[in-house]
């Protein structure tokens, strides 16, 4: 028998993660991917039982079932619809199952699976699909593995986003609480099979919606309603790391309180492109830890550490302040213009895109893969319900890393006028400032 994948949905099948998360456009070829992965599995494990899900029985008979007819030989193979399982002479199963709402998951309360496959994960809820890994069990030895595919959108997308996008770089495989995940987009370009006989289809992608456009041919997961930074694309703002050159500048830029300090640490070079190259993001420290962690970040020389004003308050407790104590471990911070709405406009014109001398997309900023929780919270920000201009607070988790950005961009974007500059003075008694 000779079957024939694309390189992408090799690269499903071969994965060895505890998760595998496949997909991001439409027409990738992700449920093909799924049978053929799942007909090798059963043949290379006799006896071995999987589990295929979709969200209603109607789109499991119409999509993977008929497939599976389809494709599989059929002197090994042969389903059985009363029952809705397919099963292989060597033993193997394949049980076709569907949730259509949240108790439908107890029907599997006493199963036990190899393989647990979600076609379209993300139109199923994140207690669904946690719930099902403990049936990802068994002791006859075989590999025990969550594989599903997707595309954006759908009930399910902030969930899905959450553990297999925002974890990390695509193709690579992170480890979660000891579990190890990996996320393989797939584009409708990768499938030369779709490409080759439906070449109108593309076309047809290309007419949707821009909001579905996003999802469906280029398989952004960061398009939503009410998105405040519907300049982000991923592809073009997070580019791969480098070695950063000891000529350019660089800075710094932090949020802190104690349920978090987020910092930045971005380089410019001599055309005024900037480079966030590594980040602090850590809660639960008082201002001393806060100081001592910065430290070992600090390797090199920063221009400029920027901060938000209200870091000059002195505490009513010390008679210090967070700058004052920061001072005294050797970093001195400048403070930062923290109009709101001039800042979000900033960092708007950070990741405006446009095209260069050559007709290529560019853009001002650029960032690290390793800077994960900027990547994760920049593009979830949305407008404040009461005023469009500015970012909604809520949830608040997602405005650190962006607070500490919206410092450095609206300190860069231009020469702010004079009376709005606020200046960092540190007087000699600055730094012998002793408690009330």
């Amino acid at each position: 028998m000779e079957l024939t994948v694309t390189a992408k949905q090799k690269q499903f099948i071969d994965a060895g993660a505890d998760e595998v998360l496949f997909g991001g456009a439409a027409g990738g070829g992700k449920s093909y991917a799924q049978i053929i992965d799942a007909l090798i599995y059963a043949i290379k494990y006799p006896g071995s039982k999987q589990l295929i899900l979709r969200r209603t029985y109607p789109e499991l008979d119409k999509s993977i079932i008929r497939s599976c007819l389809a494709v599989y030989p059929k002197n090994i193979y042969r389903y059985i619809s009363s029952s809705h399982t397919g099963i292989f002479t060597n033993g193997s199963i394949i049980d076709f199952g569907y949730c259509d709402n949240e108790n439908d998951v107890y029907r599997y309360q006493s199963a036990e699976f190899d393989v647990i496959r979600f076609d379209e994960l993300t139109h199923f809820t994140k207690e669904m699909y946690v719930y099902l890994i403990s049936r990802l069990r068994g002791v006859n030895g075989y590999p025990k593995q969550m594989k599903s595919s997707t595309n954006p959108g759908g009930i399910g997308h902030k969930w899905v986003k959450e553990r297999f996008i925002d974890i990390g770089e695509s193709n690579k495989v992170h480890s979660v609480n000891n579990i190890s995940r990996v996320f393989i987009p797939s584009l409708v370009s990768d499938n030369v099979f779709l490409m080759t006989k439906d070449k109108s289809y593309l076309r047809r992608l290309e007419n949707l919606s821009e909001k579905d456009r996003k999802a469906l041919l280029y398989g952004q997961w960061d398009i939503f309603e009410g998105q405040y930074f519907s300049e982000w694309d991923r592809d073009i703002h997070v580019v791969s790391p480098f070695a950063i050159p000891p000529h350019w500048k660089k800075y710094a830029a932090m949020d802190y309180g104690l349920d978090m300090l987020a910092v930045y640490f971005i380089a410019v070079d001599s055309y005024g492109n900037s480079y966030v190259y590594n980040e602090i993001y850590q809660p639960n420290l008082i201002i001393s830890q806060a100081a001592s962690l910065i430290k070992q970040y600090l390797t090199d020389t920063v221009q400029a550490f920027y901060a938000p004003p209200d870091l000059w308050n002195r505490r009513q407790d010390s008679g210090k302040s967070v700058a004052g104590i920061f001072a005294q471990q050797g970093i001195l911070l400048t403070k930062a213009i923290n109009d709101r709405q001039s800042g979000w406009y900033a960092v708007k014109e950070y990741l405006h895109i446009y095209s260069d001398e050559q007709g290529e997309k560019t853009r001002k900023l650029k960032i690290f893969p390793n800077c994960i929780n900027l990547i994760r919270t920049l593009p979830a920000l949305t407008h404040d319900a009461r005023n469009v201009n500015d970012v909604s607070s809520t949830p608040h988790e997602y405005t650190h890393g962006p607070d500490a950005l919206r410092y450095f961009c609206v300190m860069h974007t231009e020469l702010p006028r004079e009376e709005n500059i606020i200046q960092s003075e540190y007087s000699e008694d600055f730094f012998s400032l002793t408690d009330k």
